[in-house]
Order: C-alpha cells, then structure tokens, then sequence
C-alpha cells in the first residue's frame, strides 16, 4: 500500500470534495475536465450540449482528491430533453463544494452568459472564474472581460486558461487542491470517473457518432452499450445500439455499404481500447426508436431526471 493509499485511508491531513464545471455550450468544460484528470473521461464535441449528464472526473494532487462534475452547458431550454439538462447543470453546481465557471473568451459576456451569472447568486459556496481559449485572444480583452464578469458576480479568483493546450491548469488544479474540505478521499486512487465502463463507452461511441455526422444529424440520437463481455483471453467484446428518431437517420448513421457506420465503430474502438487498456470487440447496431425523447426510461438511463412539464 502507497503513503498516499494509507493517508486517503485514514483521512489523515487528506482533503476531498467536489467542484462544478458550469458554463454555457461549447465553453470547454469537457475539454478542461479532461485535462484536469489527465485521461479521457467525458466527451468532446464541437456540437453543442454534447454532456448529457453529469460526469464525474476524479483527479488527485499532493493529499487532495477533487471531484470535478461536468455538468451539461447551461443554455435556454426549448424542449423536455433541454429542460432536463439545465435542471440537471444547476443542480450539479448547487451540490459542489465550489463552484468553477468557466467561460469562453472568444464570446465574452453575450447573453448566455449573462443570464448565468445573473443566476449564480443562488448558488451558495465558494465561487471561481475560468477564462478558457485565452490563447486566440488578445491580452488587452482577457482583462476587461475579468473584470467585466467579477463585477456581475463574487468571484474568490480567476484564472485565465486553455483548456485545448493546458495552459494554467496546472496551477488550477493546485490552487483547488488547497481548498478541498477535509476528509478522507472517497474513490480509490487510481479511479480517474465514477462513471460505469458501459456508460463511458456509449458516450465516446456517441462522440465519434457527432464527429462524423454533426452536419447531417439531429441532435436527438443516443447510444446505449447493451453487452459488455469480458472474454477468457482479457479481450472486451462490446454491442452497443446507436437508437434514431426516423428512418432515414437510421440510413445515414449506416452510409453507403455500411461504410459510416464502420468507420464511427472504428474510431470509438480504439478509444474505448485506450480506456479499457485491452483489445476491443465493438459491434454497432442502428435502431429506430420513435419519441424516444419523451420515454422517462431513456432520461434515467443517462442519469437525467425526467421533467413531467
């Protein structure tokens, strides 16, 4: 047992608690979870609203183990599928030890923004800024827009980031660490998400799916891993369904000869063999489930709650 494994098991001069990722779509929260824990742990897509739920990164610096929570980007909800991730966003943050929000230089303060801050004074505990992407913006701008944002809000600090090239984070992660609660650590220490294999799967799966078809694609497509064998020789033989709303979604995720479909469950195979750290089996299937955005089962099956309005 490591000196590390002994202290978190005792709780002695340990530090663990968790810490909020919000922001609007496509801020970087993903990006800058991931390379805050180091591995890949949530997806990354340039389409918006991509983390559906909430994901947990775990990452562990000096005696200190942080929580991050990935929350879905806060936007304004139009429909049920929507509603339940911005309940979901805010419900994340006001659970956290802290609260990190993080904002995309580029845009500034534009109207998404706003109404987030505007509505962070509900949420109690301690607060930080993140300025990410501050690396295609001009110094002059990062200043006005930090203190634009610490005027709208409390803010204990602000850091100014790239999330993309890890600029900062570094010295993000030591100052969190400084200021997690005291206690005993709650995941083992190599655990890096308590996210279950199957479901990380799926959602890296669902990345590649975005990747390739972001343009022709609805946003209302999910994927769900509905075996997952591990075999004698320690190989991972994996069947995931990618479920649309029409059948003509359901020829486009195929393609041509199954060519589309072939090249999604290539690149999600070599991922999810990344993560699992063994040889990967994936077989996709294509399956057309009308309304699935209205079936409470799908909301509970990602961790979603579903609104009855």
């Amino acid at each position: 047992m490591s000196e590390n494994e002994t202290a978190a098991t005792s709780g002695e001069d340990t530090r663990c608690g968790f810490v909020a990722l919000i922001g609007a779509p496509n801020a970087g929260k993903s990006t800058l979870l991931n390379a805050l824990v180091g591995s890949k742990v949530t997806i990354v897509s340039h389409k918006v609203q991509t983390t559906r739920a909430l994901i947990r990164g775990i990452t562990i610096h000096d005696k200190s183990q942080i929580i991050f929570v990935d929350t879905p980007g806060i936007f304004a909800p139009k429909r049920r599928l929507d509603r339940a991730m911005v309940t979901t966003a805010w419900t994340g943050a006001h659970d956290a030890d802290l609260t990190a929000v993080l904002i995309d230089a580029r845009k500034g303060l534009d109207e998404e923004v706003e109404a987030i801050l505007d509505r962070l004074k509900e949420v109690g505990g301690p607060k930080i800024l993140l300025l990410n992407k501050i690396d295609v913006v001009p110094r002059e701008n990062l200043l006005g827009l930090a203190k634009s944002a610490n005027e709208k809000a409390k803010f204990e600090a602000t850091f100014m980031i790239s999330a993309l090239k890890s600029d900062g984070v570094a010295d993000l992660k030591s100052w969190l660490a400084e200021r997690m609660p005291a206690g005993p650590w709650l995941y083992p220490e190599d655990q890096m998400s308590d996210a279950p294999m199957r479901q990380l799967a799926a959602e890296i799966t669902r990345e590649k799916l975005f990747e390739r078809l972001h343009q022709e694609l609805p946003y209302h497509s999910t994927v769900e891993t509905e075996s997952w064998k591990e075999l004698r020789n320690g190989e991972i033989r994996i069947e995931q369904t990618i479920y649309v709303e029409r059948e003509s979604q359901r020829k486009i995720v195929i393609g041509k000869g199954g060519q589309t479909l072939r090249s999604i469950g290539e690149a999600a195979r070599k991922d999810i063999a990344e993560i699992a750290d063994t040889k990967v089996h994936l077989f996709l299937f294509v399956k057309v489930r009308e309304g699935w955005g209205d079936d409470p089962e799908r909301y509970r099956a990602m961790g979603l709650e579903f609104p009855r309005e």
